[in-house]
């Protein structure tokens, strides 16, 4: 068997983990490319060897094609492998790859030109008769004019896209000029390509993918399907394998014209060949993804085949031993990808620094992250933290099976999807497969509701109690050590006050013998027994039952304690905390005060000073996490200040543009 010496990894994060993984199985070295901010990243850390490619600019690290094939060349490595996104659809770096005698671990540069570019690619189709929707091509003005040939709703979206970015859905009355210029010009930003086209909506569909392997010498497979119907933003979230939609006669249908098309193109690597169905089980496709897949590890869970070890002989010029007639699904898998974000704010990135980081363990359950403990989410990188897997043998114990580990995954100090994931998992819909990409938009807001249902019914002294024998136990806690040295073992009371959940409590510590501590509220003595207690970690016995508590202080001196997959803030108010002091207006866009949702880039200014704009009117828009962020006037008023240009790299706390209001004139 042939096999690479050496393969630099064009990509970070998970992906560049995965990669590694399954190199070092293969006895395969790996370089890790690396900018500054990740240096200490779990992926450099992993291969043998890392290069550092600049500071954190993407188009001077990541995106730069010089600088990755230079690192390929003095580490000595044969080949390159980009992962997903960056430059894995690129044909510049396949065709900088071969001008230095270098293998791209991905399929051929026509398979990526031809397949990489919707508007092609579909063109390309048709004429294998493989169902797929009405489209229009052309430049904002000529798709303009053109819109009226496909009926509302309609879905505008790039030509050389993916995961979800320049894509918008446009409905009957909506301004179709703007959503028009602001897709070309996002398409233009993330892909270098500013062409985009518009096609029919298809209303309540399901997104249900094929996964496909093809090698150098004609052979093409496809491993079953995904459904990757529910998401947010046009991003999935959640992917199973089998799908639970398709009936043995489609399933086989859809492969079949899986195969096809990856056959009749050449395709010679792993890739997605991506479909929409309706509700009638009529398929339609939608585009082809020339690169393995975020979502890939559902697959490999319920076939068995590692699919990176497999793109990587097959680059290596291996001819493919997989057959078709014996591939088979066994079981059910479910993926659920973890993000920074807050669902209550549409799902808006939440970057910072993380407090805490604890991973769910267990048989059949795998975490695909590019960390391993608490750190920094940045926000000029996706705000996918990791990717949570599990096998089970069939589909309702698999999804129980996801809710007890999403139980179990702890993170604290940023906001997290991870109630989401555990309450939609839950949710009658997804339980009887009564769903639809619209699943997010139909249902986020019952699905808040009952996570906060769900909080709002927990004993608020589990927490409680946990926090206060944690705060007298530990020496993790800000500045204090333990509290029974800090003030001296002759007293025999002490009062203890909390603010919790924002309300303010008290207790006093009558008594602690022997690990049993007694506290009083006023009214009511509680006894509780401590277990053991470690760092961020305390086990009591309360009401004659076993809590285990996770506990990590922010730099405000917040405690976020997380108990059964619920998290509380909680704070000693009784003791100094001598942590940084926050003002009240940070991020704050009331009135006049106008602050970007998040650190980012400022990418478009759209008044000077002494304008007069009404409210609603886009002041700037900041780019963060992969997503346009529209800086909005909440009133008529004008322009006193612009205090950034294009450019500019800002946090929450700079104030953008200062407005006064009409009223004050």
């Amino acid at each position: 068997m042939n096999l690479f010496n050496k393969i630099l990894i064009a990509n970070r994060g998970e992906i560049a983990v995965r990669i590694i993984k399954s190199a070092r199985k293969m006895g395969i070295k790996t370089v890790a490319v690396y900018s500054r901010v990740d240096e200490n990243a779990l992926h450099v850390e992993m291969a043998d060897e890392a290069w550092c490619l600049g500071e954190q600019e993407l188009s001077e690290t990541y995106l730069n094609i010089e600088k990755i094939i230079n690192a390929a060349r003095q580490s000595s490595a044969d080949a390159i492998h980009p992962g997903y996104g960056f430059l894995a659809e690129s044909p510049l770096l396949v065709k900088a790859c071969e001008e230095n005698n270098i293998t791209f671990i991905g399929p051929n540069t026509r398979a990526i030109e031809l397949m990489g570019n919707k508007i092609e690619a579909r063109a390309f189709v048709r004429k294998l008769e493989i169902p797929m929707t009405d489209g229009v091509t052309g430049n904002p003005d000529e798709l303009l004019k053109n819109a009226k040939k496909i009926p509302f709703p309609i879905l505008v979206k790039a030509a050389a896209g993916g995961g979800g970015k320049g894509m918008r859905i446009v409905y009957e009355g909506e301004d179709l000029k703007s959503v028009l210029e602001s897709t070309s010009r996002e398409a233009k930003n993330y892909f270098g390509d500013g062409s985009i086209y518009i096609e029919k909506y298809v209303e309540e569909p399901r997104h249900i993918e094929f996964q496909v392997l093809g090698d150098n010498f004609g052979n093409v497979v496809h491993l079953f399907e995904r459904e990757c119907t529910i998401q947010r933003r046009y991003q999935k979230i959640i992917e199973e394998s089998p799908s639970p939609t398709l009936t043995a006669d489609v399933r086989e249908k859809m492969g079949s014209d899986a195969v096809k098309i990856a056959s009749k193109v050449g395709y010679n690597s792993v890739g997605t060949i991506e479909f929409l169905v309706d509700k009638d089980l009529n398929y339609y496709f939608l585009e082809m993804n020339t690169r393995i897949q975020v979502e890939h590890p559902v697959t490999e869970m319920v076939t068995g085949i590692d699919l990176v070890e497999e793109q990587i002989k097959v680059a290596a010029g291996n001819e493919l031993t997989l057959k078709q007639d014996e591939l088979s699904q066994n079981g059910h898998a479910i993926e659920c990808r973890v993000y920074a974000e807050d669902p209550a704010n549409n799902f808006m990135p939440s970057p910072g620094e993380m407090t805490f980081y604890k991973q769910p363990q267990g048989e059949n359950i795998r975490i695909d992250s590019g960390i391993d403990k608490a750190g920094t989410i940045h926000s000029f990188f996706d705000p996918m933290i990791s990717k949570l897997v599990v096998w089970a043998q069939d589909r309702p114990t698999a999804t129980g099976k996801s809710i007890a580990a999403l139980n179990d995954y702890t993170i604290h100090g940023i906001k997290t999807n991870i109630a989401y994931l555990r309450q939609m998992l839950r949710h009658e819909a997804f339980v009887e497969n009564k769903i639809s990409t619209k699943f997010c938009d139909e249902h986020t807001e019952d699905i808040l509701l009952q996570i906060e249902e769900g909080k709002n019914a927990i004993d608020k002294n589990e927490f409680l109690f946990a926090f206060a024998v944690y705060s007298l136990k530990s020496n993790t806690l800000g500045s204090v050590k333990n509290v029974w040295e800090e003030i001296g073992y002759w007293r025999n009371k002490m009062l203890l006050q909390f603010e919790i959940s924002e309300q303010k409590t008290k207790l006093e510590l009558i008594s602690e013998k022997n690990n049993f501590f007694t506290f009083s509220d006023g009214n009511n003595e509680f006894v509780v027994q401590l277990k053991s207690v470690s760092a961020n970690e305390i086990d009591i016995v309360y009401n004659n039952k076993l809590i285990k508590a996770f506990i990590s202080e922010d730099e405000k001196g917040i405690s976020s304690v997380s108990i059964n997959g619920y998290t509380i803030g909680i704070e000693r108010t009784d003791i100094i905390n001598n942590k940084k002091v926050y003002s009240s207006s940070e991020g704050d866009n009331s009135g006049g005060n106008l602050f970007s949702p998040m650190p980012g880039k400022v990418i478009q200014v759209n008044v000077k000073e002494g304008d007069e704009v009404k409210r609603g009117t886009i002041l700037l828009v900041v780019e963060a996490m992969k997503m346009e962020n529209n800086i909005v006037s909440v009133e008529d008023a004008v322009v006193e200040k612009v205090n950034v240009k294009e450019g500019d790299m800002v946090d929450s706390s700079t104030q953008l543009v200062f407005l006064k209001s009409k009223d004050e004139q």
